[in-house]
C-alpha cells in the first residue's frame, strides 16, 4: 500500500468503539437510534487499527438527535495538559469519504480530495458539524485525518453529553488504549460539557467502575 491510497481515520468520539464504527462500514441500524447507515461502498475491514494521541483537546457541544445531548468535537489547538485520545483506523481514501458522508447523513459515493487536505492542513467541506477535515499528523508515513465542527469552540456553549454516549466513549477508550475506569474518568471529567455537569462518582458508575 502507499500513503496516497490510505489514511488513518482518527476517531475520538463514539467511533472509538469498534462495534459502533462497524455500522458506518457495514451498514445497519444501531440500537440507540432509528437511523440506518448505508455503509461503505467497500466494507473491507480496516487494514490496521491503533491507538493515537492528537495534539488538541476534546469538548462536547451541539445537541444530538441520536443520543441525545452534547457530542464530541476536536479542538486542534494544542493544549499541553489535555491531549485527545483517539483510535486510528487505516482506511482507503474512498472509505474515509464514505464515512464522512454518513456522518452528515448523506449517501456515500463522492470523491475526496486528499491532496487538498494535505496541502492546506484543513478543509471545510460545508457548514455541518463534522464537515471540517483536519490533517492531524502522520503515522508510518500515512496521513492522520479527522473531522470536526467549523466553528470556534470558544463561541459555542458546551453541552452535557448523555450517559449512553459517555459509556460508548468509555468502552472505546478501554478497547483502544486499555485504560481503566479511573483513567477514563480523569480524562473525561475536565472536558467542556462534562466539567460542572457530571459528578466524578456518577461518571465512575456509568463507566462501570
Amino acid at each position: 500500500m502507499t500513503a496516497a491510497q490510505h489514511v488513518w481515520y482518527a476517531a475520538y468520539g463514539s467511533n472509538m468503539h469498534a462495534a459502533r464504527f462497524a455500522f458506518y462500514r457495514c451498514g445497519g441500524t444501531p440500537s440507540e437510534t432509528a437511523h440506518t447507515y448505508p455503509g461503505f461502498r467497500d466494507p473491507t475491514p480496516p487494514a490496521a487499527v491503533t491507538a493515537l494521541t492528537l495534539r488538541g483537546s476534546l469538548y462536547f457541544a451541539w445537541q444530538s438527535p441520536v443520543w441525545p445531548g452534547g457530542v464530541a468535537f476536536y479542538d486542534n489547538r494544542p493544549a499541553a495538559d489535555r491531549p485527545t485520545a483517539a483510535r486510528g483506523y487505516l482506511l482507503t481514501v474512498d472509505q474515509f469519504a464514505d464515512l464522512q458522508a454518513q456522518e452528515m447523513y448523506r449517501e456515500p459515493g463522492a470523491d475526496f480530495d486528499l491532496a487538498r487536505v494535505l496541502a492546506d492542513g484543513a478543509v471545510r467541506l460545508g457548514p455541518g458539524r463534522y464537515e471540517s477535515v483536519l490533517h492531524a499528523g502522520t503515522r508510518d508515513g500515512v496521513p492522520i485525518l479527522t473531522f470536526t465542527a467549523p466553528w470556534d469552540p470558544e463561541t459555542v456553549a458546551p453541552q452535557r453529553p448523555s450517559a449512553r454516549y459517555l459509556a460508548m466513549i468509555g468502552a472505546g477508550l478501554r478497547e483502544s488504549h486499555g485504560w481503566d475506569t479511573d483513567r477514563i474518568v480523569e480524562y473525561l471529567r475536565v472536558c467542556p460539557g462534562v466539567v460542572g455537569r457530571w459528578r466524578d462518582d456518577d461518571l465512575r458508575v456509568l463507566l462501570g467502575g
